[in-house]
């Protein structure tokens, strides 16, 4: 469904690319994630889906096709993102807010229709965030507005969602509820591309891992593939150990006290 095939991506005025040689497809029925150290490139894949950097190198096809030869509205009734920065730009009701995501499947002077009242209603439901559809988006706490700007992804529908960092913020329990959530989306037939730091929630949920470093691909597969002692030292630089979760099996990785700590 998304796929990068060899993408080299660099900003402008950078002489080494952000991105360099990079494949991996995210395919429907899954949970597909990026992981890796800070400037690794995984919020740069993307910022390429949100048409912001074109590749200089490779191609990324969205269903088959090329994401360049797509209409911004084609892109946004196929395929919704969730960035990892986002303000709007003046106060809106959380009602409001999530009502936008169904923008691109109207016209500009048309009215909500029923089955956009209906992607609205079950996605405030999905995300949990009935209770703050009266709120402006500037009254919100930092776990609210994310679970807030996750409803209007949800709204919005297509056939794959993306997410760069979406549990920033969040407490343990909506931690836990949005990747719940993503995995269910997954079972039912939909692509689902992530960004994330949470390497031991990722490596419960995930049916596959790209592991980033230095914008190329360190290790890619499945959990038990991935997530692996000396590959995740090497890449993090770190001392750590790899155990197992004791209520799924998943790996688990443990940091480590520095080696110079007492």
């Amino acid at each position: 469904m998304i796929r990068f095939d060899d993408v080299v991506l660099r900003y402008a005025g950078s002489e080494v690319a952000a991105v360099r040689g990079v494949s991996l497809e995210a395919s429907v029925g899954r949970v597909t994630a990026v992981v890796g150290p800070n400037g690794s490139g995984k919020s740069t894949l993307v910022r390429t889906l949100l048409g912001r950097l074109a590749p200089e190198r490779g191609l990324v096809t969205l269903d088959g096709r090329p994401i360049g030869g797509f209409t911004r509205r084609e892109v946004a009734t196929t395929l919704a993102v969730v960035p990892q920065r986002e303000e709007p730009a003046f106060p809106l009701s959380t009602r409001d807010f999530i009502a936008l995501g169904r923008y691109p499947h109207g016209g500009a002077f048309s009215g909500p229709s029923t089955a956009d009242r209906e992607a609205i209603a079950g996605a405030v439901a999905r995300a949990d965030v009935g209770a703050l559809l009266d709120r402006r988006t500037d009254e919100l706490s930092g776990g609210e507005w994310q679970r807030v700007r996750i409803a209007r992804a949800l709204a919005q529908g297509g056939r794959a969602l993306v997410l760069d960092e979406p549990t920033t913020f969040l407490d343990v329990a909506h931690e836990m509820a949005v990747f719940e959530l993503l995995d269910a989306l997954a079972r039912a037939g939909q692509c689902v591309l992530l960004v994330s730091h949470q390497l031991n929630l990722v490596a419960r949920f995930a049916d596959h891992i790209v592991l980033l470093h230095h914008g190329s691909i360190a290790a890619a597969g499945t959990p038990a593939e991935v997530m692996r002692g000396e590959v995740l030292e090497r890449v993090y630089e770190w001392p750590l150990v790899v155990t197992r979760d004791p209520a799924v099996g998943a790996p688990v990785l443990v940091p480590l006290r520095g080696r110079g700590a007492r």
